[in-house]
Order: structure tokens, then sequence, then C-alpha cells
């Protein structure tokens, strides 16, 4: 899977877009997400700042209103800004343009959950710091892994059984890692967590180059309501698909809940995607947890995910 891509607009469709490609600013050249929301913000509501790609030195920063991007090329395009460090800028007008590649071609790509109208699903941005992201990697690079057979795992709390698609509730692991403490803490006082939950179970997945996730959802009987997942090291885009009742039929033998057996040949389904980019929070609920199935396409770059659940029966 590629990187969404944002490209220029059509000549006279600058002035539509709320979306602006800044250069020679982000974390890498020490400029972080929030640094860059606060000095375009005298511009108009910013929705959010994320990477433009793998540099760390070209952001997207979208406003809520199209005028409010403009007003901003204007003032900083060329110029050095104030409120960063007197860097200059170089911005142009930018729309996001969905993956070339042939399964994406036809689901646009959105940046913010409310975008996918789908009940129960929430994206938090910059959950998570830079810094922190790198504590996070060092502290599970020094885990255990699992080799499943393109990818690898980590568990915590309770161990998931790929074969049974089950938890065995009887064998409890112990308590989440430390290193996850800051995280459980932070979902806990968050506002826009719909609910609390007592979350007791911990997966890593990474995911190399080259491999994805069939669409599935995750077993309903082996966790409770909410699931978690915090991206790490790269961005991805996970797309959302509906089935009409009839229209698939679940594989025997899944990777971690139910799966289609030929999910591009089902004519009756509704398609979303949304772009996850590193250190953002995804929460699954509701319907969006229960009824759509999740799905990351093959992609080219390395990411780590982690997954934090609540196990309904209890040792």
């Amino acid at each position: 899977m590629v990187m969404p891509r944002f490209v220029r607009p059509k000549e006279g469709d600058s002035e539509s877009s709320p979306n602006l490609y800044v250069a020679n600013c982000g974390p890498a050249v020490g400029l972080s997400f929030d640094t860059i929301a606060s000095a375009f913000s005298s511009f108009g509501e910013v929705k959010g700042v994320y990477a433009a790609d793998e540099s760390g030195a070209r952001v997207i920063v979208s406003f809520l209103e199209p005028a409010s991007a403009h007003s901003a090329f204007i003032a900083l395009n060329g110029r050095p800004c104030p409120h960063l460090g007197g860097r200059s800028l170089h911005i142009r007008h930018s729309i996001l343009q969905p993956p070339s590649c042939r399964e994406m071609a036809s689901v646009p790509v959105s940046l913010n959950a409310s975008d996918l109208n789908i009940p129960g699903l929430y994206l938090l941005h910059d959950f998570i710091s830079v810094v922190e992201e790198g504590q996070l990697l060092q502290a599970v690079d020094t885990g255990s892994w699992i080799s499943l057979s393109k990818r690898r795992v980590q568990h915590y709390g309770y161990k998931f059984c790929y074969d049974t698609r089950n938890v065995d509730t009887k064998q409890h692991l112990g308590a989440l890692p430390s290193f996850v403490s800051f995280i459980l803490e932070r979902i806990s006082l968050s506002p826009d967590i719909p609910e609390t939950l007592d979350l007791d179970q911990l997966t890593v997945n990474e995911y190399p180059p080259g491999v994805g996730l069939s669409p599935h959802i995750d077993t309903h009987s082996a966790f409770e309501g909410l699931i978690f997942s915090l991206s790490l090291a790269g961005p991805c885009i996970m797309e959302f698909r509906r089935y009409t009742a009839g229209s698939w039929v679940p594989k025997t033998a899944s990777i971690s809940g139910t799966e289609v057996e030929n999910p591009n040949s089902c004519s009756e389904v509704s398609r979303k995607a949304i772009y996850l980019p590193p250190r953002s929070m995804l929460l699954l609920s509701g319907e969006a947890r229960c009824a759509w199935h999740h799905y990351i396409p093959h992609h080219k770059l390395y990411v780590q995910v982690l997954n934090v659940y609540g196990c309904i029966a209890k040792a």
C-alpha cells in the first residue's frame, strides 16, 4: 500500500481546498505538530497537521475552511514565519488523492473519522509525542516476539489464540507492561472516549513492508466493546467494509476474527477508508466495532500497531 498523495488542485480550484502542503516544516526540523498547528491557527481553525511523507520535514496543514488555508498561503508562502523560529516555509494548496493501487482506486481516503460517518469510529491525532513513540518502539523491541506466517506479535495480559479465534481467560499472563501505563492513563482521561473500560489485554502487531491485514471483525466473544489501536513507526490506510447479509462467506480459519472468503468479489458492500498517521489512536466501538470489517491493504512501509482490548470473561 502507498501513502495517500496530496496533489496540486486543478487550475482555478486552489482556493476551494482547506489543505496546505508545507515544506521545510515538521519534526525533522524541530517543529512538533502542535507547534505547527498553533502557528497556523491564527488564520482559522486547524483540523489537524499530518505528515506529508516519510521525511519528517513536510506536513499537511488541514483547515476547517478553505478561506483560512488561502489566507495562510498568502501570508506565509516563501516568507519567514515568526511563530516557527523564523523558518521560511514553502507552501502550496493541496488536495487528498486516493492511492493509485487498483484496490483503493475507487475509495476516497479521509483524514478524520467524522468524515466517514461510521458510528463508534474515532481517530485521535497525535495521541502520543514523537519522543514517547521512540520510547515505546524501544521497549517493544526488547520484548519476546511470536512469529506468524507473515508478521510478528506480542501478547500481554491474555494470549490470543489464532486457531480458536479466542483468548483463554484461565491463562493470565500477568499485568500489562509498564511501558503502556501512560497510554492507559491517557485513555481514561480523554474526553473523546465514550465510556470507561477495564483494559487487560494487549497485542503488539508488527507489519513489515509488503504485509497487510485481511478484512475481519475482531472476535466478539473474546473482547468487550472497545478496541484501541495505536499506530507507531509509520502511517497506513485502513479500509472499512460493511457487507449486506448473504454477500460474504466467513472463513473457517481466520487471523483474528471473521474474515471474508473473497472480499473483492462481493458486490453488495459499502467501503470507506481513513488515513492513520503515526502516533494516532484509533478507537473501534459500537457499529464500527461489530458491523464493519476493517482491513489494511499490503503496504510498502514498516508499521507497528499496539492493540489494547478488554477481555469479556475475567480469570
